[in-house]
């Protein structure tokens, strides 16, 4: 992946050098590095090395060629079993033996795999995750890629320097719907976007792994080819720098670059794990860098990133409902505020996290009811947001809405000492109010698709006894979330019980919501009725019987099944493979199983609803 030692040692650094926060002064360098950040967005770019993707797995660029050499061995001289063994130890002298001359990377490449096809098979081992790796998680962007994407998304880095091989970076910027401009041959670079111009730039300084001319020995990496010289020169003058997983040791040319650049106009700030080695402690001393020790990257990033939020938090303004909605209207046909509105939708959901915690929301010896209006009340703007938003959404920002939710669910994701299970499930509210709003809105809208996205994710995982991952059809089902006893919070209409009180506390904590889209108040129970039986027959497509519980509402009252004329009759004549719900992956886009689904949630109607 990359061409650095993943471990660096070395002497002390300097005394009197890099800006080391004194133990015990009140702030850490990190506190320096989000307010430098926040106060210039977009002016830092990131140089990462290898360390920033070894914890997925990933071998260094000189891991790679060691274990390239070590099966050539193990091939070339296939009777003597300590052959791979004998390579390892010494592979530069294994090979000028063998095969002469210096051991390069496009070298051994072009003697091992000479094919570009046969190449890219040859290192797909190294970088590409098969099912054994996508099941311990391995070579998938990490929580570093991730942090560094969202840095990305929110404007906050706009140039990443890069000695790695991999495309985890990339992979994890495409995922948040970003498409990086990168660069990764000397040819490149004088037909780049500028930087100026571009929303992201990756530089691969030493290449791409399927590139044949890739840096990684040491005569590689100790000079650049002159537009990549010049490029990284000007990279360096205008922007400031954050160095993580990168130990200097190796990269001669790119050590060589940092000392010649002029004094900077930004700071620069290193990340390091252990010791600094020579190289990295003569640049941080020389541009008087701000240590940040002992953080990995999977740490660095997130961490910025959380006090980054939480510096937006402080300098935003407080605004109202309306204001958010109409900034909402505004941003959303709009490509280029697109940041804009995914800050908007953060920050919103951050301040329900915020207020969400256990001294506001006890689980013990405190009022359900008061728990449940004030989750409402605290939850208003959101759901007026993700109202709108899906409503006049075309699809492009489905994955901010359903971003919101999981972020939600982390209301939930731990606790300690005594409480009342009511009040520990009822956590979710929070994301059940918004899965419901963004549900309804989507039928609404006739975006029925949609219900698919929300019903699948965001997963969640248990917390107590065996832990599982679950669905929002599964975990969110009002049933799992709010008791069969809400009296207090939805008292009885003339005397008479509602049979599930927990759909129509839903149906009449979303009206208001809802209200600007869909004013018709018939209209309404009609679109919370349609919604409930799609989202229960995606609830009882489950594969465990114990799980399959439809969502409870009043749509399997009265003889047509709630607020339509017909409900259920409507929805079984929509199922062909045309149905929006089938093209969007519900019931893994197999009819057999959507009409099974249908099937078991008339046949539990049938079983279970005895009418008032």
């Amino acid at each position: 992946m990359a061409t650095a030692d993943p471990s660096p040692a070395g002497s002390p650094v300097p005394t009197g050098g890099p800006l080391l926060t004194p133990a015990g002064t009140a702030l850490v360098p990190q506190v320096a590095l989000a307010t430098s950040m926040h106060a210039s967005s977009g002016v830092y770019a990131l140089l990462l090395g290898s360390g920033v993707s070894t914890g997925a797995g990933i071998k260094t660029g000189w891991g790679i060629v060691q274990d390239l050499v070590r099966r050539a061995a193990a091939a070339q001289d296939a009777d003597n079993p300590s052959a791979s063994e004998e390579a390892a130890r010494d592979p530069e002298a294994w090979w000028k033996e063998h095969c002469g001359g210096d051991l390069g990377y496009s070298d051994l490449l072009g003697m091992l795999a000479p094919a570009p096809s046969a190449r890219q098979a040859l290192l797909a081992r190294y970088f590409e995750a098969d099912d054994d790796d996508r099941q311990a998680d391995l070579k998938l962007p990490g929580a570093a890629h991730k942090a560094i994407a969202q840095l990305v998304l929110r404007g906050s880095v706009r140039v990443i320097l890069t000695t790695n091989f991999d495309k985890l970076t990339e992979h994890a910027l495409q995922d948040v719907g970003i498409s990086p401009q990168v660069i990764h041959q000397p040819a490149q670079f004088a037909a780049a976007t500028p930087l100026v111009h571009s929303r992201v730039t990756v530089i691969k300084l030493h290449g791409d792994y399927l590139d044949l001319d890739s840096r990684n020995t040491v005569d590689e990496l100790s000079v650049y080819p002159d537009e990549q010289q010049q490029f990284l020169a000007r990279v360096l003058d205008d922007y400031g720098l954050i160095v993580c997983g990168w130990s200097a040791d190796w990269d001669h040319a790119l050590v060589k670059a940092i000392e010649g650049t002029r004094s900077r106009r930004y700071p620069l700030f290193w990340s390091h794990y252990g010791a600094l080695g020579d190289a990295a402690a003569q640049l941080t001393a020389q541009h008087q860098a701000t240590l940040i020790p002992r953080m990995s990257a999977d740490e660095l990033f997130p961490d910025l990133l959380q006090r980054l939020e939480a510096l937006d938090r402080l300098a935003a303004a407080p605004i109202t409902r309306d204001m958010a909605v109409a900034r909402l209207k505004r941003a959303l046909p709009d490509p280029t505020r697109r940041i804009e509105l995914s800050d908007l939708i953060d920050q919103t959901t951050a301040q329900i996290l915020d207020r969400a915690t256990p001294s506001n929301y006890p689980l013990a010896n405190t009022s359900y009811a008061d728990s449940v209006h004030r989750y409402r009340a605290d939850s208003d703007v959101l759901l007026h947001l993700l109202a709108n938003g899906v409503f006049h959404d075309d699809g492009a920002h489905d994955a901010l809405w359903i971003r919101a939710v999981e972020r939600l669910t982390r209301i939930r994701s731990s606790f300690s000492g005594a409480f009342n299970e009511s009040l520990e499930v009822l956590r979710h509210y929070p994301a059940l109010l918004a899965t419901w709003t963004m549900g309804v809105a989507a039928v609404v809208g006739r975006r029925e698709e949609v219900v698919a996205s929300i019903m699948a994710s965001p997963k969640w995982t248990t917390r107590t006894g065996m832990t599982e991952s679950q669905a929002p059809a599964v975990y969110l089902n009002p049933w799992r979330v709010l008791p069969n006893d809400l009296s207090e919070v939805c008292p009885p209409a003339s005397g008479r019980r509602w049979l599930y009180p927990q759909g129509r506390l839903l149906w009449q904590e979303v009206r208001d919501p809802l209200r600007l889209i869909e004013p018709d108040d018939a209209a309404y129970k009609a679109a919370c009725s349609r919604f409930e039986f799609l989202a229960s027959m995606i609830a009882m497509d489950h594969d465990d019987e114990y799980r399959r519980n439809p969502w409870p509402g009043e749509f399997f009252t009265g003889e047509n099944w709630g607020h339509d004329s017909n409900l259920a009759t409507t929805i079984e004549q929509e199922l062909t493979p045309a149905w929006p719900l089938l093209q969007a992956g519900a019931f893994s886009g197999d009819l057999d199983r959507a009409k099974a689904a249908y099937t078991r949630v008339v046949e539990w109607r049938a079983k279970n609803h005895r009418g008032f």
